[in-house]
């Protein structure tokens, strides 16, 4: 088993219902021309008060949960808009995979095309893994190779369609994951060329 189809980390519950991309992402750190430094926007109304403090009493900023690398997250989560600034974010918070009974159905796809790893898993196992928590070991285990997540105590099998487990692994987002194929479509396009020369779109002078 190689590092990357292992991954162990702290997991922070989170669990709230509906929990949207507004929310996650809120739109005042969405003026920017680049991916980076969207680390300090992440759930950001939860996470500090108005001043810029930070929120005693939220999860992530509590001693035990800091460095978390998963999430355990409510059902419906990250409904609404389609910014995949609140993918991006999460990642650069250090959020490696989220756990939830269901998910936002674009922002399913903005994360395992970014290689943020979602696993839908029943609410009553999620129970179980809280509460095996509640001994203060607050570490998870995702085992990529046999699909199961496991705490100290539990494992639960889950379904991860084979393409988005290769870009996980191999660490691809999707222009990767497209540049894989790159022989074959250059033997697409050489082949459409000698059929429709006239097609053929030509240098720029």
């Amino acid at each position: 088993m190689s590092d990357a189809t292992l991954l162990q980390g702290v997991a922070a519950p989170l669990l709230l219902a509906n929990l949207d991309t507004d929310q996650i992402m809120p739109k005042q750190f969405l003026r920017i021309i680049d991916k980076a430094g969207l680390a300090p926007g992440v759930l950001y109304d939860l996470r500090f008060h108005p001043d810029g403090s930070p929120r005693p009493d939220f999860i992530l900023n509590q001693p035990a949960f800091s460095g978390s690398k998963f999430l355990l997250g409510g059902a419906n989560f990250g409904c609404g808009s389609s910014r995949e600034h609140a993918v991006w974010g999460l990642q650069q918070l250090g959020i490696e995979a989220i756990i939830a009974p269901s998910f936002g159905e674009i922002f399913f796809g903005n994360a395992l095309n970014n290689r943020l790893l979602l696993i839908a898993l029943e609410e009553e196992k999620i129970a179980v893994l809280l509460a095996d928590m509640d001994d203060g070991n607050h570490q998870l285990t995702i085992n990529l190779d046999a699909m199961t997540i496991s705490s100290a105590q539990h494992s639960f099998p889950f379904t991860l369609g084979a393409r988005h487990r290769q870009m996980i692994v191999e660490g691809l987002d999707m222009i990767g994951a497209t540049m894989q194929l790159l022989p074959e479509i250059e033997r697409f396009e050489a082949s459409h060329n000698a059929r429709t020369p006239w097609s053929k779109v030509l240098p720029a002078a």
